[in-house]
């Protein structure tokens, strides 16, 4: 099984991968684009050799980035290996993660629109903006510890809660609040395979036992309303809390024998939905990192998870009796994953083929935008965008006419105003919007 690889389109990539291996697959799977992709994949492997189906599997993945832009900036052509006979099983759909309206107004990257969510998330837990500001340093210096004790993190360099958060010339703001150091990377080149077996297989090849870590169970789910700007509660996943804890019911296990979690990282909010999600304190001693998280130890586009799957199986080892929690996040919060691993086997059986299955996400109506608003409104949530100097370019809100019905728009592009807008609390802001050029423009009073 291999994890889409950005940039690499070959008919079959997992029998390229297989042949380059001296091996010949008999069943070959790829997934579609996402970052919680590579652990459904992981727990369709797992029901297969539980059911007899496969007795061992090679599951793989990389992140390129870096290099793909290095050449494009070279004018390089990428000798990477095509073709491939047959065509693979494709896991999983493609869909774009944002809309057209959303495009239209700057919601386009992850650096765009996850913080939207983490505004969101600061309304609705009361903070002040120096309060929230301290919360994510000190969420995310726990991070930068693990990363530079991870041989494999791209940026192995512990950093304090204030240099995470504090706006300087080597840590930009990039979408407010969050500054550089606060964003996943995408350029980096890495790579993680994990190798599964049946435990008669893992005899036969004379596998240490005191090696063997378990596969216990996992889940998927997606979220009922896809897009963003639609969801009627940003500050709620539902498919987040469906998809973990069915994948601990699963596993027969609860939270709290968990001893080691890694939650998908991309950007705070992502951690702070997954407590919120979970009922976690946000300095739980467990910690939610086993590698380091996508900011620092790296591994971002669609393969992370395999990253800190592999080095959950490493803690794992190092602590028998311990068990391991780990999730992922693909697109904006929509998609969502989880697998939970073990040093012991299960007591009562595995879970049956079901666990392939994506689960049924808790019915949500997507709220209707007003696509030519006009009037007075109230800001619900909104983000400003700065450029590579870190001057403030764009901003963006989510708001409610008077009406209560929701509008996507930006603010006028004055520079006083923007930086006012990062300085002073936004959220519940009253101003009027009007249509013009095609757009949506919200001036607050």
């Amino acid at each position: 099984g291999i994890v889409d690889v950005i940039g690499w389109r070959p008919q079959n990539a997992p029998l390229l991968l297989g042949e380059a291996l001296g091996a010949r697959p008999r069943h070959q799977w790829m997934t579609t684009i996402g970052g919680e992709t590579p652990l459904p994949l992981v727990n369709q492997v797992a029901s297969q050799i539980a059911s007899g189906r496969s007795r061992m599997a090679l599951v793989a993945g990389c992140n390129n980035f870096r290099m793909l832009k290095r050449a494009h900036r070279e004018g390089v052509q990428l000798d990477w290996t095509p073709g491939g006979d047959g065509e693979p099983v494709t896991l999983g759909a493609f869909r774009r993660g944002n809309s057209d309206r959303e495009a239209s107004y700057g919601l386009v990257m992850p650096a765009e629109i996850y913080p939207i969510f983490e505004n969101a998330m600061r309304a609705h837990r009361g903070l002040d903006l120096e309060t929230h500001r301290a919360r994510l340093g000190a969420l995310f210096t726990r991070f930068t510890e693990v990363a530079a004790r991870n041989p494999y993190a791209w940026f192995p360099v512990k950093r304090s809660a204030d240099e995470l958060v504090t706006v300087t010339s080597d840590n930009r703001m990039v979408g407010y609040p969050y500054t550089k150091y606060l964003n996943a990377v995408l350029e980096t080149d890495q790579a993680a395979s994990v190798l599964m077996m049946s435990a008669e297989a893992a005899r036969e090849l004379e596998v240490p036992e005191d090696k063997w870590v378990y596969w216990r169970g996992g889940a998927h789910a997606t979220e009922a309303v896809w897009y963003v700007s639609e969801r009627p509660d940003l500050t709620s996943c539902p498919a987040l809390r469906a998809s973990t804890t069915t994948a601990l019911e699963r596993a027969r296990l609860s939270l709290d024998e968990i001893d080691f979690l890694d939650f998908y990282s991309c950007f705070p909010v992502a951690v702070e939905m997954a407590c919120e999600m979970l009922g976690l304190a946000e300095d739980d001693a467990r910690g939610f990192t086993v590698t380091g998280g996508l900011p620092y130890a790296g591994g971002p586009g669609n393969n992370y998870t395999l990253h800190s799957l592999a080095a959950m199986v490493e803690r794992v080892r190092s602590k028998p009796g311990s068990n391991g929690l780990v999730t992922g996040n693909g697109w904006y919060l929509t998609k969502h994953s989880a697998t939970v691993i073990s040093s012991l086997p299960a007591a009562q059986g595995l879970p049956g083929p079901e666990v392939t299955h994506e689960l049924r996400s808790p019915s949500v109506e997507g709220l209707i935008l007003v696509d030519e608003a006009s009037g007075k409104g109230q800001v619900e949530t909104y983000t400003v965008i700065h450029d590579r100097e870190g001057a403030p370019t764009r901003g963006i809100v989510i708001g409610r006419l008077a009406s209560g019905e929701r509008f996507l728009s930006n603010t006028p592009t004055d520079r006083s105003l923007l930086e006012d807008l990062v300085a002073s609390e936004a959220i519940g802001r009253s101003g009027r919007v009007k249509h013009q050029d095609g757009l949506n423009r919200f001036e607050p009073s």
